[in-house]
């Protein structure tokens, strides 16, 4: 286990879309360890393995709940919507209003290869949304309706 360096805006990585994980191996579970260990040491809500420069279909997530590992996930369902403020550890200090479904469910294996559907609503939904979307090399600041004043400012 170990805390890996995350990748900043700008970084090429963070635009590509993940390959699937097709085999969970040793290293798929120290990649899951890992991104556990630097989302803490962060003091984020979610991470995707490229935000750590690994194209492949994992995140984690802990909203305080307790974490969620996700490999090859996938949303399923949505209902609703929510218009909130959201920031990204590869973006860091900034953050904007960003609408997302209020109500979110994904489809994932675990770290043992079972198949789970996860139902999430408010920042559990916004943090499947925007983690998924890193897998897809999607960035939150393209969805930003109105960008709000660093708080050190």
């Amino acid at each position: 286990m170990a805390i890996r360096k995350i990748l900043t805006v700008g970084d090429p990585v963070l635009t590509k879309k993940c390959r699937t994980i097709e085999n969970i191996d040793q290293r798929t579970l120290t990649l899951l360890d890992d991104l556990a260990d630097t989302l803490y040491e962060s003091g984020g809500v979610g991470l995707a393995a490229p935000q750590v420069g690994v194209l492949r279909r994992a995140v984690v997530i802990d909203i305080g709940d307790g974490l969620i590992e996700l490999i090859n996930p996938e949303i399923i369902q949505t209902d609703g919507e929510q218009t909130d403020a959201e920031g990204c550890l590869s973006y860091p200090g900034k953050f904007g209003l960003v609408t997302r479904p209020n109500r979110v469910t994904v489809r994932a294996m675990d770290r043992n290869g079972t198949i789970r559907e996860l139902t999430g609503e408010g920042l559990l939904a916004r943090a499947f949304c925007h983690e998924l979307d890193h897998l897809d090399g999607k960035m939150f600041m393209n969805l930003v309706t109105e960008w709000l004043e660093d708080e050190d400012e």
